[in-house]
């Protein structure tokens, strides 16, 4: 049976409630308990509400009948749509429906939304299989016949002016009826679509959905897929179909009736989410996310097939030095550039992602050779080691790759990963720009290395550290005025440890904030100690890594207070930082270091000579000591070109107004020579080595003995 609908067009009405919910599809409708598209379609008012009656969905007829939104977006209650007078009733009406198996029924009057006069109605209602929300039909109260008549002409309006597309298609899948929004959302007239066949209007891979979807229908089954039609102007559709199959009373199928909803917008929306979730913005490789599940389905094919699969960790050497000093954006086309140069490497069936900064790893599947691992490792150093242009300028970079093999090196996943970043770093402390195999040995140190990263975190609650002290003496008169702070660590099983054995642990893990912190306040209280016996001169050099000068700004500004509660003079604090410091006048490194200086610190340039800075460097920078480094000093000797050089080096540190100290001064012969040469202080074995506070301050009491000629 078909309502006409004018224009010789008609829609079905063999859905009507007492005609579409027979037992089996009653039954089906409550045991997946969720609300069926279709019934927006029914020419009845139809809804689920909670136990307190808030409308949870509705029908067209429905939300027309109370005159609000289909869509509820205040949460009203179907309640509130009882005319006063029948209130009880239909509370009665409610907790019958929700206690008894069997549906209820009740008479009663409704208002629509705004308006004082209300309309007879019947309620139809039951409890859902789960008893959390009712289901209701709502049939206006009068004549069968006025019934049918109104119903349909309201059904009539309702279709033509839906914001959803409505279609019907026959038993061959031929387009039977469309309402004006789904002609409009395809961009045909009705009469261009009308005995067309559904498969006109979409492209290959919705045919290959349809034509299983077909099969289904005739099942009886109810869906709602997601299909992509072709629009008149070759533009995609996406749109979700809630269809229905129709049947004629004697069980044979007619065809299927679906509302159309357009999605297009949303699913570009959740696409650009996904791409978002899965993919780099700046290199467009699968980021870590995508790469992690690749990774464990690769391995899994490999493991099937009896295959190895090769997983190549990436790191770029040098990579940070471009980017501080040429510029962030510079440093992003580095990236790329290097991201387009690796993938040139490897085969299109491989994965190239980008992890984040200059990492990138390469899942190479498949492999039966090794060797084919090596040629595309060596390819990858080839290519990464030729110059990069950038903008008018040139960058360098090398790479340090690891390699793990599955499943020779590891079974999982996350094992795999990490011991090809082992492997990594096993190519970059063996010199960059070099490939390593992971190793068991590999393991065993990494194992150290997070040992020694928990012990290094109990150290400095536990109170394991200590400052140790070396005299910095006046050449010129013998006297220990300063001193450099060196860390030590009185570890619980391995003994007493140096710098040398942890800093670069902590430096790694991010610990070096806080010991550095401690050490600060420790020398800053010692030097307060000391100038109160020795001076108001005597100050005290602390090491400052630009780890360090990269962390958190307050904690500086608490340095300042703490000097300043001590009432010690902020340049009693000297500042020791590395050569590589002051390469980029431009980074928030030397930024960092302004400010320190600006509070009143001084600043001493550490091993001076040992990386590439220059005296031309130190004129654009407040430095106020240069250290030279013990290479300058370990072969000094009257006659030799080592001689000249520090000689050369101190009275051009002079002219610049700083002052010079010489490290690993270890015979009198070299004290002499450096006196000789206007050097400034001397620190190292020939004086002392680094000593607890205790012994630094009984040797300063008493002195150090009188100079004697070497």
């Amino acid at each position: 049976m078909s309502v006409p609908l004018g224009e010789g067009a008609s829609v079905p009405l063999s859905i009507r409630a007492e005609e579409g919910l027979t037992p089996t599809r009653l039954r089906l409708e409550q045991e997946h308990a969720y609300f069926n598209d279709i019934y927006l379609l029914a020419p009845v008012g139809y809804f689920v509400l909670g136990l307190d009656t808030t409308i949870l969905q509705m029908n067209l007829v429905g939300a027309d009948l109370l005159g609000v939104p289909r869509q509820n977006p205040d949460r009203v209650q179907f309640r509130n749509f009882i005319s006063p007078r029948f209130v009880a009733d239909f509370d009665r009406f409610v907790q019958a429906a929700v206690n008894s198996s069997e549906p209820q029924r009740c008479d009663l009057q409704l208002l629509r939304a705004h308006e004082q006069h209300g309309f007879p109605a019947t309620l139809r209602a039951s409890a859902d299989l789960g008893g959390q929300a009712l289901r209701v039909v709502l049939e206006l109260a009068e004549g069968k016949l006025a019934a049918l008549e109104r119903s349909e002409e309201r059904f009539r309006r309702i279709v033509h002016t839906a914001e959803e597309g409505i279609w019907e298609i026959d038993d061959q899948a031929r387009t039977s009826f469309v309402n004006p929004k789904m002609a409009a959302m395809l961009g045909y007239t009705i009469e261009e679509m009308l005995e067309q066949p559904l498969v006109n209007f979409m492209d290959e891979e919705g045919r290959l959905i349809l034509e299983r979807n077909i099969a289904r229908r005739r099942d009886g089954v109810a869906e709602r897929h997601e299909f992509k039609f072709l629009r008149k102007d070759g533009s995609e559709l996406w749109a979700t179909l809630a269809t229905n199959p129709i049947f004629d009373p004697q069980g044979q199928y007619l065809g299927a009736l679906a509302l159309v909803t357009d999605i297009t917008a949303r699913r570009e929306t959740s696409e650009l989410i996904w791409h978002q979730a899965n993919f780099d913005a700046l290199t467009a490789l699968p980021n870590r996310h995508m790469f992690q599940d690749r990774l464990r389905q690769e391995m899994k094919k490999a493991s099937r097939e009896g295959l190895f699969l090769a997983l190549l960790f990436i790191d770029l050497d040098g990579f940070k030095q471009v980017n501080d000093t040429l510029g962030h954006a510079q440093g992003d086309a580095l990236l790329v550039e290097a991201a387009r140069r690796i993938g040139t490497c490897v085969r299109a069936s491989d994965t190239l992602a980008r992890l984040g900064g200059d990492e990138f790893t390469i899942i190479l599947s498949g492999l039966d050779h090794v060797s084919s691992v090596e040629r595309i490792a060596q390819n990858i150093l080839a290519n990464l080691n030729q110059p990069f242009q950038l903008g008018e300028q040139q960058g360098r970079v090398s790479a340090s790759v690891g390699i793990a093999l599955y499943p020779s090196d590891a079974a999982e996943p996350d094992d795999l990963l990490r011991h090809a970043d082992q492997a990594m770093y096993a190519a970059k402390h063996g010199g960059r720009n070099r490939y390593s195999y992971f190793t068991p040995d590999l393991q065993v140190a990494a194992q150290a290395r997070l040992r020694l990263g928990q012990d290094l975190r109990l150290a400095q609650a536990q109170g394991q550290f200590a400052l140790h002290y070396q005299p910095i003496v006046n050449l010129r008169t013998g006297a220990i005025e300063r001193a450099e702070a060196l860390l030590r660590w009185q570890h619980p099983q391995r003994g007493l440890l140096g710098p040398a054995e942890f800093l670069a642990q902590a430096e790694s893990n991010g610990l070096i904030l806080d010991i550095g912190d401690w050490v600060f306040r420790q020398a800053a209280a010692q030097a307060r100690q000391w100038q109160a016996r020795f001076g108001a001169g005597f100050q005290i050099s602390v090491n400052l890594s630009p780890g360090q000068l990269r962390g958190d700004a307050a904690l500086y500004q608490g340095w300042q207070d703490y000097v300043r509660a001590l009432a010690l003079p902020p340049r009693s604090i000297v500042l020791e930082i590395g050569e590589g410091v002051l390469l980029d006048s431009a980074s928030q490194v030397v930024a960092r270091l302004r400010a320190l200086r600006e509070m009143g610190l001084q600043v001493a340039l550490d091993d001076f000579g040992t990386g590439y800075s220059s005296l031309a460097h130190l004129k654009h920078f407040d430095i106020d000591y240069l250290k030279l480094d013990h290479s300058f000093v370990r072969e000094l000797a009257a006659d030799t070109g080592d001689l000249a050089l520090c000689e050369a080096v101190i009275a051009m540190a002079h002219k610049l107004g700083l002052r010079v100290v010489a490290e690993g001064v270890e015979t009198l012969v070299q004290r002499d020579l450096l006196a000789q040469a206007q050097c400034d202080f001397a620190q190292g074995y020939v004086y002392a080595e680094a000593l607890p506070a205790p012994q630094f301050t009984a040797l300063a009491e008493r002195g150090l003995p009188p100079a004697a000629p070497a």
